[in-house]
């Protein structure tokens, strides 16, 4: 798998003058299990390709039972300069209910490690709204990441994916469906408890102290291009989005022969305008009308202002200044409001 990633980033013509890169990601699985050279392998074939800028952020997904001192400085001395754990929560039933293999105690000791190691910046995740979790024990878990002093946290409600097991187990009444109105609560308990402890609502799910927002993350939300490479990777140019094939021998049998993978789709007008809506809508800076205007065209920008007055009279969003944001409330219906504003 690592020679197939080395080799697709090799496949990527050079350009006359090395490209710079500003930010750089290992996610989407359990990058934490490689070994230390192996992840050297695949940032020198990230250098032959590609300059770094001299503030880039790299940041790499773990697990926290995979959380070492000896790795913690493995990953320094490679560059990375930016973890995200996999916490889901600081309780053990909710731990075990959500099959995660590490425990409560092994969080908060990976957490004390990260910083004694060095690491300022850093994320954690946690989810909210399942079936167990009461409004006490999401408090305490929301508690131990202010107390913690965590400089970024993103949340998530669980949601039940289809074919998954624990579809299956709702579905056969072996196991209790999610309450709708209970994960509402939680997230409006949420934003009031991180905004008093002076964390940033920058993006829905994701909350940073100031100067600690994820830089990678937010440019998928402004529409920047970025590369990518891997099983499942997807990659945007702001015009044209790629996809690697999901399947892992297809993946590395196609680089053997030097082919890579992929599938495309070039974005209609249509598209990127209601791409730019869905996602800037979930961020504090909101959709801005003047930017609609310079790349959509005027009308467009006065339909859109138009549509949104009926949420505005319901308080589920505010616009001044051109610009279209969200309120606490409307947060709540984030993707419906995203969907009635479409074109």
């Amino acid at each position: 798998m690592i020679n197939a990633i080395c080799k697709e980033i090799s496949l990527y013509a050079p350009h006359q003058h090395k490209e710079t890169i500003a930010t750089l990601y290992f996610g989407g699985g359990t990058p934490s299990i490689l070994h230390e050279d192996e992840l050297k392998k695949i940032f020198d074939s990230l250098h032959q390709q590609f300059s770094f800028a001299d503030d880039i952020e790299i940041t790499l997904e773990a697990n926290p039972d995979d959380i070492t001192d000896k790795k913690l400085q493995q990953w320094k001395l490679l560059g990375i300069n930016r973890l995200s754990v996999g916490i889901q929560s600081f309780l053990d039933e909710e731990l075990l209910w959500m099959n995660r293999v590490h425990t409560a105690a092994e969080s908060l000791v990976c957490i004390d490690k990260i910083q004694a190691a060095g690491f300022t910046n850093f994320s954690v995740d946690l989810i909210y709204g399942s079936p167990i979790l009461n409004d006490d024990n999401w408090k305490k878990n929301v508690a131990m990441v202010i107390e913690k002093n965590i400089p970024h946290v993103s949340c998530y409600a669980l949601t039940v994916e289809p074919r998954t097991a624990l579809r299956t187990m709702i579905a056969q009444q072996k196991k209790q469906d999610v309450d709708t109105e209970k994960q509402s609560r939680q997230f409006l308990m949420l934003m009031n408890w991180m905004k008093a402890a002076g964390y940033e609502h920058y993006e829905i799910s994701n909350f940073a102290k100031p100067g600690y927002r994820s830089r990678h993350n937010s440019s998928y939300w402004t529409g920047d291009s970025y590369y990518a490479f891997g099983p499942a990777a997807h990659g945007f140019d702001g015009k044209k989005r790629w996809w690697n094939i999901a399947n892992n021998s297809l993946y590395i049998q196609s680089l053997q022969n030097n082919i890579i993978p992929f599938e495309q789709e070039t974005l209609t007008k249509t598209q990127q305008l209601n791409e730019y809506i869905m996602t800037m809508l979930r961020t504090i800076e909101g959709l801005d009308l003047n930017y609609i205007v310079h790349h959509f065209g005027e009308e467009k920008s006065f339909i859109l202002k138009d549509t949104s007055r009926k949420y505005e009279s319901t308080g589920m969003l505010k616009i001044n200044n051109n610009l279209i944001v969200l309120t606490d409330k409307g947060k709540l219906f984030a993707d419906g409001i995203a969907a009635a504003l479409f074109f």
